[in-house]
């Protein structure tokens, strides 16, 4: 990142990966990767990695899933922008709703915003992400007291997750 911004101009984002195509652990390990490479993100931390069971249709391979904590002076849209032109270079193609995938990349949170876009594609904090253990669970082993929009921390929603069979990765 430029050494010239100031830190509080710093947007602190949650973001998701989840891949059960093609070596789905391998995916994920090299999505991690081209994001700490990227010149306007600083990766804070990240998950382990997690086994989880389709939510979509049952007829696919299991996902493994992750949350990393990222700084970036970037805004939603930009960042939008940025996550899908990774999925992209992954070759990430959409054929069928919470179907397999190379990638998915999810921005969960951005600081402790709403945001609802003109575009459907975004909008923040990601409608699922207090209710699915695959994106809870690794998000509260980083990020335990990260802020929500409704004041409370993220911790306080453990319980009101689903359980899709997560299993931590050793």
């Amino acid at each position: 990142m430029n050494p010239n911004m100031a830190a509080n101009s710093f947007n602190q984002v949650l973001i998701g990966l989840g891949s059960n195509l093609e070596d789905p652990i391998k995916q994920v390990q090299k999505a991690i990767e081209v994001i700490s490479k990227h010149p306007m993100i600083e990766l804070k931390a990240k998950s382990s990695l997690y086994r989880s069971s389709p939510q979509g249709p049952q007829d696919q391979e299991d996902f493994i899933n992750a949350v990393i904590l990222i700084e970036t002076p970037l805004r939603p849209l930009e960042l939008l922008r940025e996550t899908q032109a990774i999925e992209n270079r992954f070759g990430r193609v959409k054929t069928r709703h919470w179907g397999e995938r190379i990638i998915d990349l999810d921005i969960l949170f951005f600081n402790d915003e709403e945001i609802f876009e003109e575009t459907p594609s975004l909008t923040i904090p990601h409608p699922y992400a207090l209710e699915r253990d695959f994106v809870l669970i690794p998000a509260l082993e980083i990020a335990p007291d990260f802020q929500l929009p409704d004041a409370t921390a993220l911790k306080s929603y453990r319980a009101s997750c689903h359980s899709y069979n997560l299993q931590r990765i050793r």
